[in-house]
């Protein structure tokens, strides 16, 4: 492994950041055939399979010439995603067309969501502490406790904790445009389509955020402490309201 140090530094009006390209950490569950890896909103398994016809082999294995695949998944349901206020709108946006670049100021802050009756939320007081005045572009939420069985979990039909939506609208009211979380949903898994958190934060309907996204289903290993960050959001280019995706924090130095 490369121990060697790979400084990268980004320009903003107030300061210069420097952070260490060689260490990356990375937030994304992978999109994967297997019945184990996490899943939401009883979507099955992702489905990855050869093309195959009578003029055509698409696998070496049964003789073909190359790997050809078809693959069938939900980005909201199998693996990391990023999703624009497409999500929740009449009209059609892109999360493809949100960036305008793909670094951002991070802070990851760790909380134990609170009991409220059957649910565990994450409220707006706990946000208010973890962050402590700082206002990045982006948020990090790591949810307590948390053992890497996050990594296989099968959320439907398990009320997963969620974020307070005054608490989506504090990080709406300072500028935060980049919310990313290790749960299935902002949003109360039931919740009679309000999605209150979704709404918060994108301002919709009545001022949507165009360049805010959501980002969920990560998983954030221990070995990052919570604290300030560069983080690397990148999307593939699908044409859809959300797509799979690769956050990556990189710790300033």
């Amino acid at each position: 492994m490369n121990t060697t140090p790979m400084i990268a530094r980004i320009s903003y009006p107030e300061q210069e950041l420097a952070f260490d390209l060689s260490n990356p950490i990375d937030l994304s569950l992978p999109l994967s055939t297997e019945e184990y890896t996490a899943r939401a909103w009883y979507v099955p398994p992702v489905k990855i399979e050869p093309v195959m016809t009578d003029q055509f082999v698409g696998e070496v294995s049964k003789g073909g010439s190359v790997n050809f695949r078809d693959i069938t998944f939900n980005p909201h349901g199998n693996g990391s995603h990023t999703e624009c206020v497409g999500h929740i709108s009449k009209e059609w946006y892109s999360v493809n067309k949100v960036f305008k670049k793909f670094f951002f100021t991070a802070e990851l802050i760790s909380i134990q969501p609170e009991r409220r009756g059957e649910d565990l939320v994450i409220t707006l007081d706990q946000l208010e502490a973890a962050l402590a005045g700082k206002k990045p572009e982006a948020v990090v939420f790591r949810t307590l406790p948390n053992p890497e069985a996050k990594k296989e979990q099968q959320y439907s039909n398990t009320n997963p904790p969620y974020l307070d939506h005054h608490a989506a609208l504090f990080l709406r009211m300072n500028d935060v445009k980049h919310l990313l979380i290790d749960l299935p949903s902002v949003d109360r898994e039931e919740d009679e389509g309000k999605l209150l958190s979704h709404h918060a934060f994108w301002n919709y309907p009545d001022a949507p955020r165009h360049d805010a996204t959501i980002t969920e289903l990560i998983y954030v290993p221990d070995r990052a402490t919570d604290g300030s960050y560069m983080l690397s959001l990148q999307v593939a280019p699908f044409e859809n309201d959300a797509s799979p995706s690769r956050p990556v924090l990189y710790k300033l130095l």
